[in-house]
């Protein structure tokens, strides 16, 4: 057979290469950590595609949840894994702010490499159908009555919701007392119990309960309205600025990952989150789909770490705050 005729055949597809052995997935389930508690958002949106995205990529997917610490704990261990495409690692926003939070072995943009902006959705302020508090503005007219006296839950020190909401404090001059928990699913049952009197937190946990009556919604932190939590105006519309703080999840994968795993795991993870059933159960809890590749998903990790780093030094938030 002579050099022309092999290249027909090459150029037909009919004698395709081999694919290097790097450039497969190993012949293993691949595990997915979820840096958090059964129950919380991230399990919530990682378990609504995961049976779908391992059909796709032809590999079982074992979600290993790893909570603590904000997230750091699953993200530490992450760290620490394999870069031959085996483990993969859902965040939420807390990756970007664990960055100036905590003392952490490992920077997120040089141990990981971004794979896909999964989502995006709002952070909502929520108070038990117990209290008197019908809008936000009469949390602030309390908190400014009786400083330090008003108790509200998130997920944990250092995440968006406990740093966006130290911002609406700073902006608002009021204080109300942070109450930390071990992640999105610990603090809504508390929320729900009435443990607590407010809440701030993504959608996707606590929308049944704002549809319910348990949970009542006083502020989003969205630009203007959403679909998400109709009927409340968000905090910028409630006079606090040019103030937004979208919450999100993002699938990264190990630095060092070969390229042609991570095009892949996008690729496929992009196709699942925008089948229609897939993508309206995860929508419908409190959250848009972005599905966005790796350059755009790294460019907006980074602007997370660099935004929310200069209010968390300017604030003096710690991990033991």
């Amino acid at each position: 057979m002579n050099r022309r005729h092999l290249m027909a055949l090459a150029g037909s597809g009919l004698l395709a290469p081999s694919v290097p052995r790097a450039q497969n997935f190993p012949d293993r389930p691949l595990r997915l950590i979820v840096p958090w508690p059964p129950g919380g958002s991230t399990d919530t949106v990682a378990r609504l595609f995961q049976a779908r995205l391992a059909e796709v990529l032809g590999r079982p997917i074992v979600i290993d949840n790893r909570g603590g610490a904000s997230g750091a704990t699953g993200a530490i261990e992450a760290s620490r894994a394999p870069n031959d495409g085996s483990t993969w690692m859902l965040v939420y926003d807390t990756q970007a702010t664990n960055e100036t939070v905590m003392r952490l072995p490992f920077r997120t943009m040089e141990a990981f490499v971004p794979t896909t902006l999964v989502a995006t959705g709002p952070l909502v302020m929520v108070a038990h159908q117990s209290t008197p508090y019908r809008n936000f503005q009469e949390v602030v007219d309390a908190a400014k009555r009786a400083p330090d006296t008003l108790n509200y839950a998130t997920s944990g020190v250092g995440g968006l919701a406990h740093v966006s909401t130290t911002l609406l404090q700073q902006q608002g001059d009021f204080k109300i007392v942070h109450v930390p928990y071990r992640g999105g699913g610990p603090a809504v049952q508390d929320a729900v119990a009435g443990h607590v009197p407010l809440f701030m937190t993504n959608v996707v946990i606590v929308s049944q309960h704002i549809r319910s009556g348990v949970l009542r919604p006083l502020g989003v932190t969205t630009r203007g309205e959403t679909r998400h939590v109709p009927n409340t105006r968000s905090f910028q519309q409630q006079g606090f600025g040019d103030f937004e703080a979208p919450t999100w999840w993002a699938m990264l994968g190990r630095a060092g990952t070969p390229e042609p795993l991570v095009r892949r795991m996008h690729e496929a993870l992009h196709r699942v989150l925008n089948e229609p059933d897939v993508k309206n159960r995860i929508e419908e809890q409190g959250c848009d789909i972005t599905a966005a590749g790796p350059e755009e998903c790294a460019r907006f990790i980074q602007s997370e770490i660099t935004k929310w780093g200069r209010v968390i030094t300017d604030n003096n938030i710690r991990a033991d705050s």
